[in-house]
């Protein structure tokens, strides 16, 4: 009999002659997760057993405190199942979002490192990482979060660096980058268990043009945010965003770049609308602002993070381009917290 929660009717058919187990996912939901990349990774698992009239895979949703939660974009889901419930060595996603270092607390932490001791495979999508990390389970593993997520995330757990790919899976750990980026995980997986032909007919299903692999970037490429290939400026902005802990005098960085200083400010002013420094300042303020949201991290320890020589320095700098100072920032994000 088919288990109408998990199979759903639909036009499209796939016939799969392969009575396997079926597989079943859990996805816990931290308050303020992104719900694009929370649906991107369980509608691939629906589409399958949509497509093939078959119970191949089963969903669960837990939540902290078994409680509704709160997305991002305001909607509220409820749990279906409790976390007490959770059967040995199952495979959980960590569904997080905006604020990732105060949505998992004490709880959620000693539940994730209990479930770990079970033996449960975990996986984190979009900023689900941070949970893993703040459990300790991540270890020597490669994994990702969400590129907006990341500087924040490093300069609070100093011994793990993320990569830059849409996804990456290890032995028990999966992690995805969030948004469509969750689709391509699960396409991933589906692959690997039921094979190409049925991984192609589930992207199709969801009108989504799969990237080369894995490691494909997060984030377009710098040419095409900027709509120049000139190699000049492009490696004058890798340059900025490798040392905005210790910023370079833009002397120094011509002579790296073997470029005038004229020839450096044309480019910028033609491409960006901003002089080099400017566009320096501005990427190390855009840090500055992401260290604030996301971590606790004093101002003057924010200060020296992005090369400002005092926290004096960086509430000016930040002021002018915010309208706020730092301070008066993270005052009112976090009364919008509590």
């Amino acid at each position: 009999m088919i288990n109408e929660k998990f199979v759903s009717k639909g036009a499209a058919s796939f016939t799969l002659n392969d009575d396997r187990e079926k597989q079943v996912f859990y996805f816990l939901l931290l308050p303020k997760l992104t719900m694009l990349a929370f649906s991107s990774a369980l509608e691939p698992l629906r589409i399958v057993n949509q497509l093939t009239q078959k119970e191949i895979y089963n969903w669960h949703i837990l939540t902290p405190n078994n409680l509704p939660v709160t997305c991002s974009n305001g909607v509220v889901v409820s749990p279906d199942t409790k976390l007490e419930n959770v059967q040995k060595n199952a495979t959980i996603f960590i569904c997080s979002g905006v604020e990732p270092m105060f949505t998992a607390d004490k709880q959620v932490v000693s539940w994730i490192r209990r479930q770990h001791r079970m033996g449960s495979k975990f996986g984190g999508i979009c900023t689900g990482a941070y949970a893993l990390a703040k459990a300790g389970i991540i270890g020597t593993s490669k994994f990702t979060l969400h590129w907006e997520n990341q500087p924040g995330f490093i300069e609070t757990f100093h011994k793990l660096l993320p990569t830059q790919s849409l996804f990456e899976i290890e032995k028990n750990l999966i992690t995805c980058g969030g948004g469509s980026a969750a689709t391509d995980m699960m396409l991933h997986l589906i692959e690997e268990s039921l094979g190409r032909e049925v991984a192609v007919v589930v992207a199709d299903m969801c009108i989504h043009k799969r990237v080369s692999g894995q490691k494909a970037p997060q984030k377009s490429s710098l040419s095409v945010a900027l709509g120049s290939r000139n190699l000049h400026l492009i490696s004058a902005i890798q340059v900025m965003t490798e040392t905005v802990e210790d910023p370079l005098p833009l002397v120094k960085m011509c002579e790296i770049l073997k470029i005038s200083r004229r020839q450096l400010e044309r480019l910028f002013k033609r491409y960006t609308q901003q002089s080099p420094i400017q566009f320096y300042y501005s990427l190390r303020l855009e840090r500055a602002h992401a260290l604030l949201n996301e971590t606790n991290m004093s101002i003057t320890e924010i200060a020296t993070a992005t090369g400002f020589n005092s926290a004096s320095h960086l509430s000016r700098q930040f002021k002018a381009k915010y309208n706020i100072s730092p301070t008066s920032f993270r005052k009112g994000w976090h009364l919008n917290l509590n």
